[in-house]
């Protein structure tokens, strides 16, 4: 259930997500709520990119342009998820 990006053609939101996770479910329920447009990855499936963006935790949401962090969110935190909407 890829979904493409609002923001500028250069940043992406990447959640990552496991299935039967109720938070992750919070997350993406918020996202789809707001509009915000975003990919969904499995770190079991795709361990290398998990392990590129050091990603420990699900869900985590992160916010990457030019193949760098910008933003990092772990767990279901509304407010900082709002921030991303901007």
């Amino acid at each position: 259930m890829d979904k493409k990006n609002k923001h500028t053609n250069m940043a992406r939101i990447i959640k990552f997500e496991k299935n039967d996770c109720a938070p992750c479910a919070q997350v993406s329920a918020y996202l789809d709520q707001k509009g915000i447009q975003y990919e969904t990855v499995n770190p079991f499936d795709e361990p290398d990119l998990a392990a590129k963006f050091k990603i420990r935790t699900v869900p985590t949401v992160i916010v990457v342009e030019d193949e760098e962090i910008q933003h990092r969110i772990i767990g279901f935190k509304p407010e900082e998820l709002a921030a991303i909407a901007l």
